[in-house]
């Protein structure tokens, strides 16, 4: 172990939906078993309730959407440089408010390689050398190395969030009270934009055959509409953060899009099948655990973009294409035979 001699909070700005701040918890805490680093987090409202309990986070600072808007950020970002003064400031986003807070921050700033030149030829190019050289780091990997020179095997890095012992139980009370068993199967059907949304007939036949193999299942996420509005195992919009982490820790796997609560089940050790369309390895978001898998088709249209927002020409093939059949395929090599009640997580890298 190398700690550093500073034992000074470092500040860290992350904003972003919760996906994107649950990919820095495991960089932070390998920074904090590393060094001996420990953080003040800055980051959207909303986000701070994903960061409890963590051992190397002291305080999180939320800021409002109005707060964020660019002429409010400018004096907000000048009362943050009066208060921190002197401390270090890692910029984990490298936005247009990232770099107002850092012209107006008091102190070292700290940046990390986020390849965005390299991104952008890839997107436009297709070349193969792009591909390789993006895909050699996933985001946290890219994170580690604001301070690492070689960062750590992407798998030491995943996302990291830190239940209680009653929120665990909780979970586990709210799942056999709807009388599901092993193996468990959670299921986020949902996402931000409709091209990273495999259709709904297809969760719906998914849900047959995991029937049909005599597995559990539920339904989590946030969504207008529910995916299956009166079975009481669709828990959509029912849950905050922290109830959705902890159901996820009872789950034996989580099938879903390109999507945060990909994240959240990877911070609780949970293995995730993630059906990518749209997006791709390359961009370096992936679920990247030793048991995860990322579901996907060899399409040259793909990457259509960075987080899935463009139309398509072509009816979504990259996810329409992916059948339910070949999803239970995976699904049941993931599992394997075990079919034993889920015990308490463990976190990964430790």
């Amino acid at each position: 172990m190398n700690l550093s001699a500073d034992t000074t909070p470092k500040l860290v700005f992350r904003l972003g939906h919760m996906g994107d701040v649950a990919l820095t918890t495991g960089v932070l805490s390998h920074w904090h078993e590393t060094r001996g680093d420990t953080f003040i987090f800055l980051t959207r409202k909303g986000n701070g309730p994903l960061l409890e309990n963590h051992p190397a986070i002291k305080e999180v600072v939320e800021f409002s959407n109005d707060q964020l808007r660019t002429g409010p950020w400018f004096t907000v970002a000048g009362e943050l440089s009066r208060y921190f003064k002197g401390q270090p400031l890692i910029d984990l986003h490298g936005t247009l408010r990232s770099h107002i807070l850092s012209i107006r921050w008091n102190g070292p700033v700290i940046r990390y390689p986020k390849f965005g030149l390299i991104r952008r030829l890839y997107d436009r190019t297709r070349s193969e050398r792009f591909r390789v050289q993006l895909e050699a780091t996933t985001v946290p990997q890219r994170y580690s190395m604001a301070f690492d020179k070689t960062p750590p095997p992407a798998h030491s890095l995943t996302p990291r969030i830190y239940l209680t012992d009653r929120e665990r139980d909780a979970a586990m009370v709210r799942l056999h009270a709807t009388g599901l068993h092993a193996p468990l199967v959670g299921l986020h059907p949902y996402a931000t934009h409709p091209a990273k949304q495999w259709p709904k007939a297809h969760w719906l036949r998914l849900i047959e055959l995991l029937n049909q193999a005599g597995m559990g299942w539920f339904i989590i996420g946030r969504n207008k509409e529910s995916l299956m509005a009166e079975n009481e195992r669709d828990m959509t919009n029912q849950t905050n953060l922290r109830e959705t982490c902890a159901l996820l820790s009872r789950a034996n796997l989580l099938v879903t899009g390109d999507s945060g609560p990909m994240h959240l089940a990877c911070g609780v050790n949970t293995p995730v099948a993630a059906i990518f369309g749209p997006t791709a390895r390359a961009w370096g978001f992936y679920p990247a655990g030793l048991k995860d898998r990322v579901i996907e088709q060899p399409l040259e249209c793909r990457p259509c973009s960075l987080h899935g927002a463009k139309p398509c020409p072509s009816g979504f093939d990259c996810m329409t294409g992916i059948t339910p059949d070949s999803v239970m395929q995976n699904v049941i090599a993931m599992l394997g035979d075990t079919h034993a009640d889920k015990g308490e997580p463990t976190q990964r890298g430790k």
